[in-house]
């Protein structure tokens, strides 16, 4: 089912799928949307009531011009979701930027439950590839030109065959062209692409709130896995290392041959990492 979702004037789009089973929301990464979930779905919503919204900017969702975009935003968006479709508890699938987001929401879950405010719940998070620790996190090129001085100009120039070269690249078996050229439709409706320097601002968020969001995932009371593509060149086995040096207890599920999409590359694999997490470490 396809639906709107107002935030702060603009309306965001939410894919849901399932109608019955525990609450799972899925967040997903840059410069994509919540289709990228969909080699997995099917067998999602088999299980699980699903939420797969396109965060504001990205896919279907309104692209304001001059909004000020930032991973904070982005989980008030997610909580607000949540508290709209009365979801007290929450699973969360996440990937790339949604990692972010991700982290963001464990911090205020944390706080919450610290109060004892049980509103809003989060029972288990499962992260795939991203930059939870920024110092192993490498930015493509083109992501660092334009986060910077030049970025405004830069946005305004992307084409179709830079986007697309720059998406294939953090694959090792890229998506069929059909599927990249939807993903740059998406991306460039009405003019969304104008906003990638605005968007790219999670990079110094990373780093500004470092301390934050690692220190949420270095003794998590939520149930915490990270499936990760090794080969990846953005968060792959640096960030795979990081994951098992400062995680107390750390469960990774690492993939070798796999890049930065391992729900798009190996579907099969990772969502029997994902529902193996919760036959055997998530409470239902």
């Amino acid at each position: 089912m396809d639906s709107w979702y107002p935030h702060r004037g603009h309306r965001v789009y939410v894919r849901e799928e399932g109608a019955a089973g525990p609450d799972l929301l899925c967040l997903h990464g840059f410069p994509t949307s919540g289709r990228d979930w969909r080699a997995i779905m099917p067998a999602l919503r088999t299980r699980f009531r699903v939420l797969a919204p396109d965060m504001l900017g990205f896919g279907r969702s309104a692209k304001p011009r001059h909004y000020p975009y930032s991973i904070l935003d982005q989980a008030d968006l997610h909580e607000n979701l949540l508290r709209a479709k009365g979801i007290r508890r929450a699973h969360l699938l996440a990937h790339d930027y949604g990692d972010s987001v991700a982290q963001e929401l464990l911090v205020r879950a944390r706080a919450r439950a610290a109060a004892g405010d049980h509103s809003l719940r989060l029972a288990s998070v499962c992260l795939l590839n991203g930059g939870l620790f920024p110092e192993a996190h490498h930015p493509l090129i083109q992501q660092r030109l334009l986060a910077g001085p030049l970025g405004p100009a830069l946005s305004a120039l992307t084409t179709e065959t830079l986007f697309t070269r720059a998406l294939s690249s953090v694959f090792i078996d890229p998506p069929e062209p059909a599927e990249l050229r939807r993903d740059w439709l998406l991306w460039c409706a009405r003019h969304g692409h104008r906003n990638t320097h605005r968007l790219l601002g999670y990079l110094a968020e990373r780093r500004r709130y470092r301390a934050r969001w690692v220190g949420v995932l270095e003794n998590s009371a939520v149930p915490l896995r990270f499936v990760c593509g090794l080969a990846d060149p953005v968060s792959g086995s640096d960030m795979a290392d990081r994951y098992r040096l400062l995680v107390s207890d750390p469960d990774l599920v690492a993939f070798p041959d796999v890049g930065h999409y391992p729900q798009l590359e190996a579907p099969g694999r990772t969502l029997a990492a994902f529902l193996d997490f919760h036959d055997t470490r998530v409470d239902p």
